[in-house]
């Protein structure tokens, strides 16, 4: 029984509840993430200074792009073990995990080197604004000391959302959760440490999350065998990284896309640059919905895929599309006429306030499109077909985000909300595109 609780079976039964109700504990891991940073700029916002918004904002900026980029690399592993499981060949299992510690461990280590000695760089490629540079610099450099226990987080919790468990991954970020919001508060309310006690906080948050999770990994008992000889360089490694690193990149340059638009931002002075902050830790958790979906749907498809059900994995795409597109009517609703009130949340200040609603309102259609986008996204993930998502990925960023942002922004009275409009314009290219895709892979399928 203990096994059982500990991997899911997603090729039988209904879709719409299994679905659901493997996506709730993922969306409420996510919602405990967000709150992260979210915390961090809540608290800069009371009790630390102006300077100190735009510094987390703009610093956290680069803390996400490599989280970002590590959860999505995981997501090979966690395709990989939901396909195993399918093909009931557990056997394989071990040596994915064995694999993925090795290979995770040495990223970190290369990850953490590059954080520290170039954050004065990506506070200058960012536009930093001159009133929270040396800031902006504190927080990355900070974040980068503990980023081996970001990765290992993120490592732990692919590993059981391909085993179909999604409720231990929450159990570990709500540790780290309450444990960021007490640092927090210590450390900036307190002891007045302003950003880089936001920054320690976060990492003590993810330090605790970590040995927690590990002592209560050793009391689980699992569906296939571990052991300390598995942990060495395999060639599943090959395997969960020919899935896993399109979807990085993807990811990555996705993100540099964000960095570029926060950069454009930054230059158009401080009371741009923390609105656009504010309201991207809103739009944070706008992505939450179509993240935890997307997430659900890679392990519920790679699962059927290793079945042979076929059809059962297309149903659930199309589930997950309309159960998105459903609450994001209401986000979406909520982002574009009160986007004042979650941004009252972080600041008291009227003028940042304003600003981040400005934003919110041409970003609202993105709560509805990007569910869309984030299914097939999952869809193709679970197929192992990843080279269509990083193609979107890219091309999207690239030819029509980045540019029309850019174009937005330089025209005469140009306006916060004016270059929000170009995210969902990126997602709506994101939906024609992978359509087009979709119906070519039936086509192949059925030949």
């Amino acid at each position: 029984m203990e096994e059982k609780a500990l991997a899911g079976d997603f090729t039988q039964g209904s879709i719409a509840n299994k679905l659901i109700r493997f996506m709730i504990p993922i969306l409420g891991a996510l919602v405990l993430q967000a709150m992260y940073g979210a915390v961090d700029l809540l608290v800069v916002g009371q009790f630390g200074t102006d300077a100190g918004i735009s510094a987390v904002s703009t610093g956290s900026n680069v803390i996400n792009l490599v989280t970002f980029v590590i959860s999505e690399l995981t997501m090979g592993v966690t395709v990989l073990i939901g396909r195993y499981l399918g093909e009931n060949r557990n056997e394989r299992i071990g040596k994915v995990i064995g694999g993925a510690i090795v290979f995770f461990a040495i990223m970190a280590a290369v990850l953490m080197v590059l954080l520290l000695a170039f954050a004065p760089q990506f506070a200058s490629w960012l536009n930093a604004p001159k009133e929270a540079y040396d800031l902006t610099v504190t927080y990355i450099r900070i974040c980068g000391a503990g980023i081996l226990f970001v990765v290992a987080y993120n490592v732990i919790s692919g590993i059981f959302r391909g085993l179909g468990n999604s409720r231990l991954p929450l159990i570990f970020v709500a540790i780290a959760c309450v444990v960021n919001i007490v640092g927090d508060l210590v450390f900036v309310a307190v002891f007045k440490m302003n950003v880089a006690g936001a920054a320690l906080a976060t990492i003590l948050a993810q330090l605790v999350s970590v040995v927690m999770s590990l002592a209560i990994i050793k009391k689980q008992q699992f569906p296939f065998h571990f052991s300390k000889k598995d942990i060495c360089f395999t060639s599943e490694i090959r395997n969960f990284l020919k899935v896993g690193f399109p979807i990085a990149l993807q990811e990555f340059l996705t993100n540099i896309s964000f960095l570029i638009l926060c950069a454009i931002i930054n230059g158009m002075g401080l009371e741009a640059s923390s609105g656009y902050g504010i309201a991207q830790k809103v739009v944070s958790f706008i992505m939450l919905i179509p993240s935890s979906l997307m997430q659900s749907m890679s392990a519920f498809v790679a699962q059927n895929v290793g079945a042979g059900k076929e059809d059962r994995a297309r149903k659930a795409m199309r589930t997950g599309m309309l159960l998105g597109v459903t609450i994001g009517i209401f986000v979406s609703a909520l982002s574009f006429f009160r986007g004042d009130i979650p941004s009252a949340l972080f600041t008291g200040n009227q003028a940042f306030i304003a600003r981040s609603a400005e934003y919110l309102k041409g970003f609202a259609p993105e709560a509805i499109l990007t569910c869309l986008v984030f299914s097939y996204i999952g869809y193709f993930n679970g197929h192992g077909k990843t080279i269509p998502v990083m193609v979107q990925g890219i091309s999207a960023s690239f030819l029509v985000r980045v540019p029309l942002s850019y174009l937005f922004s330089i025209q005469k009275g140009a306006t916060l909300t004016t270059i929000g409009y170009a995210v969902p314009l990126a997602s709506v290219y994101g939906i024609i595109f992978f359509t087009i895709c979709y119906l070519v892979f039936l086509r192949k399928m059925k030949k």
